[in-house]
């Protein structure tokens, strides 16, 4: 009977108090919704940077005459290297038919390759590692003396410069996020602390006479500590169903540059039950030390 009555109590404040609970859930919808920005840049970032890494390689070109147990001897010296994920191995005549695929349309070259009459082209060693700043050591590695008679030249695409700076993007991204999540919490704590004091205020002589009749601080507080668990409930639902919708909008054209569908939808589907979790707690703890501060002082009385 006293929790149904604390539950009837604390609605009749929400609606009698309707403005300020309409801008307490409002700022705190403004909160989550900050917090989710914040976690869909993180993946698209994640994403953009793997996407970068996977176009990143070295690729080794051999001088047409060498010979295959030195050019096997490069293959194995590589592949032994810590810092190598993948090398894959093209030889002349796969170079050629590359090359002969890549300027097709142009009738100059291919003629001047056909008068040749035999295979210009070397085989080719391509790298993969595992961050980019591991290809300068591939490179050092096979800047060796045995091994400039075989190798006639070396590439490597630069995309590290690339990928740091969409890093630095994200991290002034991120900074302006925290500031705005953190801007949203303080409003959201004066709201609902003000909310909790104000309705406090109006009731004062209702807690009177509930102390009169023997009531406990638990039962007066109770139902401001359930408006703090509906607050949190209804503006985590409205959030959960701004961003489904967001999503729905944003993975399309997601999907064009990442070659990839329902990278967002996919990321917060799986992650649904933790991020709801995390989110619905760090709000309800927000209005909970909310309502417990703006309580002290009636309580105390």
């Amino acid at each position: 009977m006293s929790l149904g009555r604390i539950i009837k109590f604390s609605f009749q404040d929400i609606v009698r108090n309707m403005s300020l609970s309409f801008m307490t859930v409002l700022i705190l919808v403004l909160m989550l919704l900050s917090i989710n920005t914040l976690i869909i840049v993180q993946v698209l970032t994640d994403r953009s940077i793997t996407s970068v890494k996977d176009q990143i390689d070295v690729s080794i070109y051999f001088d047409p005459a060498a010979p295959e147990e030195k050019i096997q001897e490069v293959r194995d010296f590589v592949a032994g290297l810590p810092e190598v994920t993948e090398e894959r191995y093209l030889t002349r005549e796969e170079v050629l038919e590359g090359f002969k695929q890549t300027y097709a349309a142009n009738t100059e070259i291919i003629a001047s390759l056909e008068e040749l009459g035999t295979n210009p082209l070397g085989s080719t060693l391509i790298v993969k590692t595992r961050e980019p700043r591991d290809y300068e050591k591939i490179m050092t590695a096979l800047s060796v003396p045995e091994y400039d008679e075989i190798i006639e030249t070396k590439t490597f695409g630069d995309t590290e410069t690339a990928i740091n700076r969409i890093e630095m993007v994200t991290q002034q991204v991120e900074r302006f996020t925290y500031a705005l999540t953190g801007l949203f919490a303080i409003i959201a704590f004066v709201i609902i602390f003000n909310t909790i004091r104000v309705a406090i205020y109006t009731q004062r002589v209702e807690i009177g006479i509930k102390r009169l009749v023997g009531a406990t601080n638990w039962f007066i507080s109770g139902p401001y500590i359930i408006e703090s668990l509906i607050f949190s409930i209804v503006s985590s639902a409205i959030t959960v169903g701004v961003v489904w919708f967001a999503l729905g909008f944003i993975d399309p054209y997601m999907s064009v540059v990442f070659e990839t569908q329902n990278i967002l939808t996919n990321y917060f589907s799986s992650h649904i039950l933790f991020l709801l979790g995390i989110q619905f707690g760090a709000v309800f703890l927000l209005t909970f030390i909310s309502s417990i501060l703006a309580m002290r002082k009636y309580l105390r009385t």
